[in-house]
């Protein structure tokens, strides 16, 4: 008996991870597995209690911040040895490896966010995709203009991962980015200093009413957001591209595409997330048998069936991309140049959870010193 304990709870990438559990125990008849989820930072307090408790799962699912966090309780087993691991893409395997060396996950998908267009209103109004910041500024002051609040954000991930990427987009463009993160370590007000910018930038949206705070502070993510998106009153949604499937299904007259951030002078910028990550249980009662699984989860031709349910993209050297047309845009992002990793292994602080704080700081109207002095405030 395997249990599997995980944060993916849409009803079609569940279907997909069924579907692979079972294709597995047809082939392991004396193994049974079952697979339990919980929604959002839910899953996070719950996983905690198990870990406290001595009760977690046998295999299970993580984020960067709170692996950072019981990096030292022992409950993470090497997966170092799976024969998978020689299969990943480079940017995957610099996040898996930890400085000890050890693998204690395996990514299942590379997620990513973008800018969500109802093609039909921009076309109504004869506006244009905006390909960067000033072509972006332009429209959505166009549609202030008319009445019409331009930008749809959660109160999650939306506005965060655009405060990280205008804010860390020079970081990941230098050419010596390796040491760039080094001394952002050791000297954080480096990283301070360029975050205070994104959050700047994100102030501004909120000033010119290209982001209507009140509504976004008590807007969920992959739900009310899609709601809102699915009327086709407004032109853009800020969310991760694996909604496109949930939109298409419950609006599927609406027309839009999703698209990278326009968000810096010159171009588009892509934000991902090296994820979904799956950690097997080092003090569990079937290392052995989990680890089996693991095997099969990662194998090229199974692990495609969840990344094609997610609309994203493959962890693996592999270039397939999603069947998903809606997400087709984001595609020709997928490279160094325009990439930004919203979590990443490279900065110690948990920025990831610290920036979702500080976005709710700025919805709340406290300003961009109360959103970066909870950064500041971060002792491990």
């Amino acid at each position: 008996e395997l249990k599997f304990f995980g944060f993916i709870t849409e009803a079609v990438n569940v279907q997909a991870i069924e579907e692979i559990l079972q294709d597995y125990m047809k082939e392991n008849p004396h193994i049974n597995i079952t697979y339990e989820s919980v929604k959002g930072v839910e899953y996070y307090d719950i996983l905690s209690k198990r870990i406290t408790s001595g009760n977690l799962d046998d295999i299970f699912m993580i984020d960067e911040d709170n692996l950072k966090k019981w990096k030292h309780s022992g409950i993470f087993e090497d997966l170092g040895d799976l024969s998978s691991i020689s299969n990943y893409s480079t940017i995957s395997y610099e996040q898996m490896k930890q400085s000890d060396g050890s693998i204690p996950f395996v990514p299942t998908s590379i997620s990513a966010f973008g800018l969500y267009c109802n093609m039909d209103l921009l076309k109504q109004h004869q506006q244009n995709v905006p390909k960067n910041n000033e072509e972006f500024m332009e429209v959505c002051q166009y549609f202030v203009d008319q009445g019409i609040t331009p930008i749809i954000a959660n109160n999650d991930i939306s506005l965060k991962t655009v405060a990280i990427a205008k804010g860390l987009s020079s970081l990941y463009q230098s050419d010596q980015s390796k040491e760039a993160f080094q001394q952002r370590n050791q000297d954080p007000t480096l990283l301070y200093d360029e975050l205070t910018q994104g959050y700047a930038y994100v102030q501004m949206l909120i000033d010119r009413h290209f982001v209507d705070a009140s509504l976004a502070i008590h807007t969920e993510k992959t739900k009310d957001d899609l709601a809102q998106f699915e009327k086709g009153e407004q032109p853009f949604m800020l969310t991760g591209a694996w909604a496109a499937v949930r939109v298409e299904k419950d609006a599927p007259n609406l027309n839009f595409q999703v698209y990278p951030y326009p968000i810096l002078d010159d171009r588009a910028v892509l934000v991902t997330n090296i994820d979904t990550r799956v950690c097997v249980n080092a003090k569990g009662a079937h290392v052995k048998e989990a680890k089996k699984f693991m095997e099969y989860l990662t194998r090229e031709d199974v692990m495609w069936k969840f990344v094609n349910s997610q609309a994203s993209f493959s962890p693996l050297k592999e270039t397939r991309i999603a069947d998903d047309i809606k997400i087709q845009p984001l595609s020709s992002s997928m490279n160094e140049e325009t990439l930004i990793l919203g979590s990443d292994v490279r900065i110690q602080i948990p920025l990831w959870s610290l920036t979702r704080e500080g976005m709710k700081t700025l919805l709340e109207g406290k300003g961009v010193k109360a959103a970066m002095d909870l950064i500041q405030a971060y002792e491990p």
